[in-house]
């Protein structure tokens, strides 16, 4: 017994020897997002990126001169309407994932859908209206403009309906519901995205026009 003593006195316990060691070894905490959700921020930041030097460059060639006046098709005011309205029905989509009431999921999917294509019909229609009152892709800069910008847009959005036509096949074999949440939480803020952008893209068409 006394050997026992004589050893913890020439080797005390500290209960703080390793403390340093254990929180050196502790793994430093990460800030965590899912791949989608991260990888769908890149897309939006490269497409504002995109729209941002569009319409500077628009901005830029307007100074110059040369650029013909005239007056945005009305139908623009009711695509825009449109996708607001499609931007409502998709998060109520969401919502209904949350709630797991997969039924509601199902059917404002396919509302959400159906009005992204009434959206790219009514766009198609400006174009036409243009055409009729002389304002050609290939010729004015402003009406180059006016084509290519609400192209660009019309062009991601069908990117987004491709999303939503997956989601929705997705929601119909009951992949979405509130333990997996990410498969429609993606599209829904890509979709929210477009109509934002949107918005945004009239609000400027107009100010120039009136300008």
């Amino acid at each position: 017994m006394a050997d026992q003593t004589d050893l913890l006195k020439n080797y005390p316990y500290d209960p703080t020897a390793n403390l340093g060691q254990a929180v050196e070894d502790e793994p430093e905490p990460t800030l965590s997002m899912p791949p989608k959700r991260f990888a769908l921020w890149l897309f939006i930041v490269s497409i504002i990126m995109i729209f941002a030097s569009m319409t500077s460059a628009y901005i830029v060639r307007k100074a110059e001169g040369n650029w013909q006046d005239f007056e945005l098709p009305g139908v623009l005011w009711l695509s825009t309407a449109v996708l607001v309205v499609s931007s409502f029905t998709v998060q109520m989509a969401w919502n209904a994932a949350k709630k797991d009431e997969l039924g509601q999921v199902k059917a404002w999917m396919f509302v959400t859908f159906a009005l992204g294509l009434v959206f790219l019909y009514l766009q198609w229609e400006s174009w036409v209206r243009l055409v009729q009152i002389n304002v050609y892709l290939v010729g004015n800069p402003s009406g180059s403009f006016l084509y290519v910008l609400t192209g660009l847009h019309a062009f991601h959005l069908i990117t987004g309906l491709v999303y939503l036509a997956i989601t929705t096949v997705k929601a119909y074999r009951y992949k979405i519901h509130s333990q997996n949440l990410i498969e429609i939480e993606v599209p829904a803020i890509y979709w929210h995205f477009l109509d934002v952008l949107w918005i945004l893209l009239f609000g400027f068409l107009l100010w120039s026009h009136m300008s």
